[in-house]
C-alpha cells in the first residue's frame, strides 16, 4: 500500500475524481470557468504533492503551489462580485 502512496497513483485517482466532478459541475448549470476557478487551486496543490510524492525538483513542487494561488484569489474575486 505504501508503494501505491509513494508512486503518486493514490493523488492520480484524487485528480480523476475531481475530473468527473468538474463533468458533473459543468452538466449541473455550472460555467466551465466558474468550475476552473473553484477546482484548479486543489488540483495545483495535488499536483505538488504527487511531484513530492515521486521525488520530483523542489521547483516543481514550488511552481505547482505558486500557481494555486493566483486561481484561488481570482476564485475569491469572482465570488465577492
Amino acid at each position: 500500500m505504501s508503494d501505491w502512496f509513494a508512486s503518486g497513483r493514490a493523488v492520480d485517482l484524487v485528480l480523476v475524481f475531481i475530473a468527473v466532478e468538474a463533468v458533473w459541475l459543468i452538466a449541473r448549470g455550472w460555467r466551465w470557468t466558474s468550475a476552473l476557478l473553484l477546482l484548479a487551486p486543489g488540483v495545483c496543490m495535488l499536483l505538488a504533492l504527487r511531484a513530492a510524492l515521486v521525488g520530483a525538483g523542489w521547483e516543481w513542487v514550488a511552481a505547482a503551489l505558486s500557481l494555486s494561488l493566483p486561481f484561488h484569489m481570482a476564485d475569491v474575486a469572482r465570488r465577492s462580485r
